[in-house]
Formats: C-alpha cells, structure tokens, sequence
C-alpha cells in the first residue's frame, strides 16, 4: 500500500507516515510519556465499552451536525491544535490540514507553536470556524498580541491548555535527537537519510519554526525545553479569568481531569470545558478519557459545552466519547498520520474515513441524530 487514497483506517495512514518520515519525527507523533502506557490505554479503553441498539429505525437520513464553541460544524469532530505541522508535511503543514478542514466543513484549530501563521491558515480555510490554543507564556504582552492578531484574522474561540505547565518525560525524542527544527548530526544522519524524500522537502522548504512567534530563539531546541523555558509554571485559577477576559468570546479551558476543575472553569468563566490527557504526553497513567466524561457532564450540566479528546483511531470511538458526555471530539494523531502520509490529500483521507464510520456507525445504532446519542447504549463489559 503506497497511497493514502487506498487507506482504509487510521492505521493504514500511520503505516504509511513511518515509511514516510524519519524515525525522530514519526516518534515524535507517535510517542508518549514514559513507558506510554496511557497511549496505549486511551486507544484500548474504548473497547471495554460494548454497544446495545435500537431495532427498526428509519435511518434514512443521518445528521451527524454539532456545535463546538458555538459553531456549528458538518461533523462531530475537528482538528485539534498539534504544533509545528510542518514538521510532517515540510512545504505546507498547518495549510495543508486547514485546506481538509475546509473541505470537510469542520473546524480548525491552530497550535500556540505553528508553524504556519494565523492569517495564512484563515486564507485557506475562510469558511469553516476557526480558533487559537493559547498555553501561559509568561510574558503577557505575547499572549495579547497573539489573541488580537487572530481576532482581527477572524478566528471566534479561544482555547487555553492548562496540562503542559513543564514538559511531560517523552523519552523517545532524546533517544531519537530530536528537536524542532531537526538537526542533521552524527545521532541523526542515518535516519534523514533512510528518508530521502522527506529529507528533500526539509532542504527544499523555509525554516521550520514558531512561525507566530518569529522572535522565539529555538536555538536547536527540543520544543519541550522551549515550553520549559517560555511557558508560566505559577498560574492559577485567577489568571485563567483574565485570559477569558482578555478575549471576550467562546473560550474552552483544555486539559482537565477532574469535576471540580471542570466546575471552578465555568465559574471561572470558560464556556467549554475540553477533557484531554494530551495524548498520553504529559503525565503516564492518567485515567482513560472515556472513564472521566459522565463525573465531568454531572459537574458542570447539560447547558455546558464539553470537548474530548485522546486515542481517538475509528468512528466508533467518537461516537462512544459523544455517548459518554461529550459534545465533540478533536482529533490529533489520527489527523497527523494522514498529513504525514500524503499532505492535505493524506489529512482528506483520514476525515473521510472517520465521517463515514460515524455516519455507518449512528445507522447501525438506530441513531440517526448524533445530537439523541446518549449513554442508554453503552455498557461498560469490563471495569
């Protein structure tokens, strides 16, 4: 299999991105905390919950529509902010994923540490919602600029990640030398030039780089000592207020794990609250999504917009995640093999396949709004 138009599932496209990429910069997608089991356990929670269904319903017509941040989207997930696409697909990144976005009537949303800028992701992408992730710098005036740039670019939500205040262990990248932009040394030459076509694209494109943050010295770095050098520690549930303040529209607080962290951010103002584990990137162990989301839809009520994300490879897991409490679901890797793959075509690849396992999966359920999925046909077959 060499074409992502021949990729049948997320796996397909993930095959096809190792044989694209070096192994520092596959691992880098692919790779998690410490000994990643909370990667491997988000993506295996899912089939400890078995689907019941409902019998003689007309499906004849799916509606698979959602709301996030108060945005109405063709489906229900979206692109969740990852950085420095670039580093995937050397020539376009971040624009060959908002162009997918685009086509596919979902929203977009663009990393603090992308490496395309605002205004050129909103050109390719005009018509679907968009918004920015934020992390806490701890030079203000950084932040406010930013949120003032992506307004005037017409970006409507805000999303602060709360789960990254220093760097989680992630020990494949210093095994691999890994650094944003990668550096060709003695540790590795031999798997860039394993990757010659990969390795053309890097040589043959600009600079891969904060692109929203040009003053940002990465000096070679790995991105997660910029975090630990950039990135504000001491923040607390007071700041979070003058962030909301700050940008005075739809606002998700991203990262949360528990129901009274839930609770405190719409009290602190946020309209959304985006349960996340980060992937499996930041503290091993955690406790799968899926297990969270009814505590989490229980604190803070039904009028509460809640995001999920974490381990999401089929239809079937999005639905689930909705079944349990969400309202959406972002997508991170699943989207990331497929730019790694084949670019916006490999990104188009990977929405298509998840649009059409939603759309199969509500048909097979007796579903045929995802807006009515609730929890009646989930059972929990193994604690």
């Amino acid at each position: 299999m060499n074409r992502v138009s021949q990729a049948i599932n997320i796996n397909d496209l993930r095959t096809l991105a190792k044989r694209r990429l070096p192994r520092m910069v596959f691992d880098y997608i692919d790779g998690g905390a410490e000994d990643e089991l909370t990667l491997r356990q988000s993506v295996d929670r899912f089939a400890d919950y078995g689907w019941q269904w409902n019998s003689l319903v007309d499906s004849s017509h799916i509606d698979t529509s959602t709301t996030v941040l108060g945005e109405t989207i063709a489906q229900p997930f979206f692109i969740s902010p990852t950085a420095a696409s670039r580093l995937f697909h050397p020539r376009k990144g971040e624009l060959a994923v908002a162009a997918a976005a685009q086509k596919a009537g979902i929203a977009y949303s663009v990393s603090t540490l992308g490496s395309q800028t605002l205004e050129d992701i909103a050109a390719v992408a005009p018509d679907v919602p968009k918004f920015i992730q934020l992390y806490v710098w701890k030079d203000r005036g950084i932040v406010r600029e930013f949120m003032a740039r992506a307004k005037a670019a017409g970006y409507t939500g805000c999303i602060l990640t709360v789960d990254a205040t220093v760097a989680g262990l992630r020990e494949r990248d210093p095994r691999n030398g890994f650094s944003i932009p990668p550096r060709i040394n003695a540790k590795t030459a031999t798997q860039a030039m394993a990757k010659p076509g990969y390795l053309f694209d890097m040589f043959t494109s600009s600079s891969i780089g904060p692109a929203n943050f040009e003053s940002v010295d990465m000096g070679g770095r790995d991105v997660m000592a910029v975090i630990n050098e950039l990135f504000d520690p001491t923040m607390c549930w007071k700041d979070l207020e003058w962030f909301v303040n700050e940008w005075g529209g739809p606002f998700a607080v991203k990262g949360l794990s528990t129901a009274a962290d839930a609770r405190r951010a719409v009290d602190s103002g946020a309209s959304a609250v985006w349960v996340s584990n980060h992937g499996g990137r930041q503290i091993d162990t955690s406790v799968p999504v899926i297990d969270l989301l009814p505590e989490i839809r229980a604190a803070v009520g039904t009028g509460v917009e809640i995001i999920a994300d974490g381990g999401v490879r089929r239809g079937a897991h999005v639905l689930k995640l909705l079944a349990r409490g969400a309202n959406s679901v972002a997508l991170g890797r699943a989207y990331l093999y497929g730019l790694a793959a084949g670019g916006e075509a490999g990104v188009t690849r990977a929405l298509d396949i998840l649009a059409a396992d939603v759309r199969r999966g509500l048909s097979l359920l007796g579903v045929p709004n995802v807006a009515d999925l609730d929890g009646t046909l989930l059972r929990l077959c193994r604690p």
